[in-house]
C-alpha cells in the first residue's frame, strides 16, 4: 500500500488534477482542518466539485488538519520544531481518524491533500508517517518543479 501526499501552493487546478492522474490517484483525503482557500478552485465545495467531474473522490478529515492554536503560534514564530511537536502531540489522540484512513488507503489509492509545495514543512508529512507506522504504507510525495514555496520554515532555512 502506498499512501501519497499532496501540495497546491504554486500550481493551478489544472496541472493538480494532471499529477493526480499521472500518480494514479483515485481519492484526495482533504487534511485541512479548515478547507477554505484563496486560490480558485481549492476551497472544499469547488474542489470536491471539480475533483467528482474528473472522476477523484474526495474525502475531507478534518480531524487531521492542524489546530488553530499551533497554527497560530507557527504563523508568529515560524518555529518548525514547535509546530511539529505541537501536532504530533495532537495527532497521537487521533488513533480513530488515523485507523479510519489507513483503511481508505488500503481500498484506494488515496493522496493527503493540504497547500504547502514542500512536504518537509507540512503537517500531511506527519500524518502519512502515521499511517505508515499503523499499516506499513509506502509513503510517495507528489512534488512539482513549478510550484514555489513561501513556507516560514524553509525560507528560514534560507538564511542559515
Amino acid at each position: 500500500m502506498i499512501i501519497s501526499t499532496i501540495g497546491y501552493e504554486g500550481i493551478d487546478i489544472e496541472e493538480f488534477i494532471k499529477l493526480l492522474r499521472d500518480y494514479n490517484i483515485e481519492t484526495i483525503v482533504d487534511v485541512r482542518e479548515i478547507p477554505l482557500s484563496r486560490k480558485s478552485g481549492f476551497s472544499k465545495k469547488s474542489l470536491s466539485n471539480i475533483l467528482n467531474l474528473s472522476g477523484f473522490e474526495y474525502v475531507h478529515m478534518a480531524q487531521l488538519g492542524c489546530p488553530k492554536t499551533i497554527r497560530e503560534h507557527y504563523r508568529q514564530d515560524g518555529n518548525w520544531k514547535f509546530y511539529s511537536e505541537g501536532f504530533l502531540k495532537y495527532l497521537s489522540t487521533q488513533k480513530l481518524a488515523i485507523t479510519e484512513l489507513s483503511d481508505l488507503a488500503a481500498l484506494s489509492n488515496c493522496a493527503l491533500l493540504c497547500y504547502e509545495a514542500d512536504f518537509n514543512f507540512c503537517h500531511r508529512s506527519m500524518v502519512a508517517n502515521a499511517v505508515r507506522d499503523f499499516y506499513g504504507a509506502e509513503i510517495r510525495h507528489i512534488v512539482t518543479s513549478n510550484a514555489k514555496t513561501t513556507s516560514l520554515a524553509s525560507s528560514q532555512l534560507a538564511f542559515v
